[in-house]
């Protein structure tokens, strides 16, 4: 399964590239901005494949957060690619 999963971005690695570190579930990684405007540290974004595809407030962040681990089993799944994903990179 592919979730669009919430994440903070923590650093912009590549201002020109439009790249930048998030945070998901304790998980970093690098991630494309190139779809959204004016993003910057400390923004929530949602995140699929590699790409924020969305802004969301903190509030709303933490309300999917909160779904999407009442999933179980394919959140989880979604962690631990995203973590194999980082370990790899």
């Amino acid at each position: 399964m592919c979730l669009a999963v919430p994440a903070q971005v923590v650093e912009i690695v590549d201002e020109e590239n439009q790249i930048a570190k998030v945070d998901i579930a304790g998980v970093r990684r690098n991630i494309s901005i190139a779809l959204l405007d004016e993003v910057k540290v400390g923004d929530w974004v949602l995140v699929h494949v590699g790409f924020a595809i969305q802004k969301v407030d903190e509030a709303e962040a933490e309300r999917t957060l909160e779904l999407l681990q009442q999933l179980g089993q394919p959140y989880e799944e979604e962690i631990l690619s995203l973590q194999k994903n980082a370990d790899e990179g």
